[in-house]
């Protein structure tokens, strides 16, 4: 039979809740009662249990993260981030996934009631409504690359919309003239930032010119699509600059297979930088975004929220995108 905090009582010959003062670290037990709580749990291999000790401290050191997927290197990037802050601060982490879909995002919202104290958030369907509609009252929140216009909830974000709009200058400045866009999702708004960096870089620096914006959704598949796409036209575009990386990747395979050389014949470009990008073939020029700083970054700050509730000011912080330029680029 499993141990039992009595066990540990009977053998340290103190009474249960002593035991349980010791072993959550209260300050009213002795030095002598703690060390010998303590070695009577050691010998007895006691493991206190998580939901007891949440009943009397009123913590799980649990933290959750919604996030819209968890395919691919941005996402493994930003739970790594994530992940390794949580350690260093004693948390553990409880990952959940919307699938892009906002009855999923308030499900998941509402299953972390009672499980976490406090909440990342990266989703295209939370407003402060949905937050309010799915979350205890005073629960710690950061929302990470989410629209919020509301005050009162902090948050971080990549400057998606500068970093495109730094990349379609580059790409205008080597000399090319016509240059595509592979736009992600719809209802994402990273995705938007970056559509919109690309159209008014174009719009200030080469006025009158055509744009060219292909679907995608931020997957190898969508960004092979749209490179065999640009592949069959006439009329090719002399850079195609893609809305993520991955998507840079479907791209660079797809206009491989139908002979189109990166970058003699098209510049190719991405968004994001995940650790790929730098071994592909050409290497990828792209926007570098620090992902799992990003998400070390956020967790940071949900855990100081956790630990001085009502102190935490609700700030919002927006992370620099860098130019990153690889061999996949050149002069049309």
């Amino acid at each position: 039979m499993a141990t039992t905090i009595k066990d540990v009582a009977r053998a340290a010959g103190v009474s249960v809740a002593t035991v349980s003062r010791a072993l959550n670290g209260a300050e009213n037990v002795t030095a002598e009662t703690r060390q010998r709580v303590q070695a009577a749990a050691a010998e007895l291999r006691f493991t206190p249990s998580s939901a007891a000790r949440s009943l009397i401290t009123r913590r799980t050191h649990t933290v959750g993260a919604l996030l819209p997927d968890l395919y691919g290197e941005y996402f493994s990037e930003l739970i790594r981030g994530v992940d390794l802050k949580a350690r260093a601060r004693g948390l553990h982490l409880l990952v959940s996934s919307s699938h892009g879909d906002a009855r999923e995002a308030a499900s998941a919202l509402r299953a972390m009631h009672g499980r976490v104290d406090g909440l990342l958030v990266m989703s295209p369907h939370i407003d402060t409504a949905a937050l309010a509609a799915n979350l205890p009252q005073g629960l710690p929140v950061v929302l990470i690359n989410t629209r919020l216009p509301e005050e009162g909830v902090a948050s971080f974000a990549v400057d998606n919309h500068g970093g495109a709009y730094a990349m379609t200058r580059h790409l205008i400045s080597r000399g090319h003239r016509l240059v595509a866009f592979i736009a992600g999702p719809e209802n994402n708004y990273e995705a938007q930032e970056r559509l919109r960096g690309y159209r008014s870089a174009l719009a200030d620096l080469l006025p009158g010119a055509a744009e060219l914006v292909l679907p995608g959704d931020f997957t190898e598949e969508s960004g092979w699509r749209a490179g065999s796409e640009i592949a069959t036209l006439a009329q090719r575009p002399d850079a195609v600059f893609c809305g993520n990386d991955m998507m840079a990747i479907g791209c660079l395979a797809a206009l491989a297979e139908a002979g189109v050389r990166v970058p003699h014949d098209i510049a190719l470009a991405g968004f994001d930088d995940i650790p790929m990008a730098r071994y592909a073939s050409p290497p990828l020029t792209t926007v570098r975004v620090r992902i799992a700083e990003l998400g070390s970054l956020a967790l940071d700050r949900l855990a100081s929220a956790i630990e001085n509730p009502g102190r935490s000011a609700a700030q919002h912080q927006t992370l620099r995108a860098e130019l990153v330029v690889r061999q996949s680029c050149s002069p049309p």
